[in-house]
Parts: structure tokens; sequence; C-alpha cells
């Protein structure tokens, strides 16, 4: 690697940003972060009793919620676990390998 990759913040893109620099590359748009948004929405909304609530994983503003990061990861094979997990706790016993 010549140069490590940097994605400036533009706007409240934070999501994106975060995972472009993870990646090391622009690999997310905010269409793409929407696109999964309105994926997990659809999912959610199975589950929903009120069917008329907003969408929790998206915003205009550039929001976009952790299940969003999460199933952005999964596109490349990674997962995300969240540090007041059980799996995570295991982990912290034996951190080889943890990022």
């Amino acid at each position: 690697m010549d140069s490590i990759f940097h994605e400036k913040q533009e706007g409240s893109l934070c999501a994106q940003h975060c995972l472009n620099n993870l990646l090391q590359g622009e690999y997310f748009t905010p269409v793409d972060l929407s696109s999964i948004a309105h994926q997990l929405d659809e999912e959610e909304r199975e589950y929903r009793t009120f069917l008329q609530q907003p969408s929790g994983n998206m915003d205009d503003s550039g929001f976009f919620s952790i299940q969003v990061i999460s199933n952005a990861l999964r596109v490349w094979g990674l997962e995300l676990i969240l540090f007041n997990s059980r799996e995570y706790q295991s982990l912290m016993l034996n951190p080889i390998g943890l990022i």
C-alpha cells in the first residue's frame, strides 16, 4: 500500500466516510447506504405493529443507523461486533486477532 485512503467528511455522512476509510476506497455512496436502509426498513416493517412509523435507519441529514453500517460491512465479509455484546466480552478474554 503506497498511501492511506482518507475520505474527507462532507455533510453528515459519517457512516459513509467511516466505511470507506475502513475499507480504504470509495466503496459506498449515500445511494448505496440508502438502499441498505430501505431494505432494512422493509424487513422491519414485517415486525412493526404501526406501519406508519418513519424510517429509523436513515434520514435526510445523512444519518445511517448502526444496522445499515453492519449490513454494509457484510457485503465485504466483515462482521460488526458491538462492544457491549456477549460476543465482544468473550473476545476480550482472548483478544488475538481482534481489531
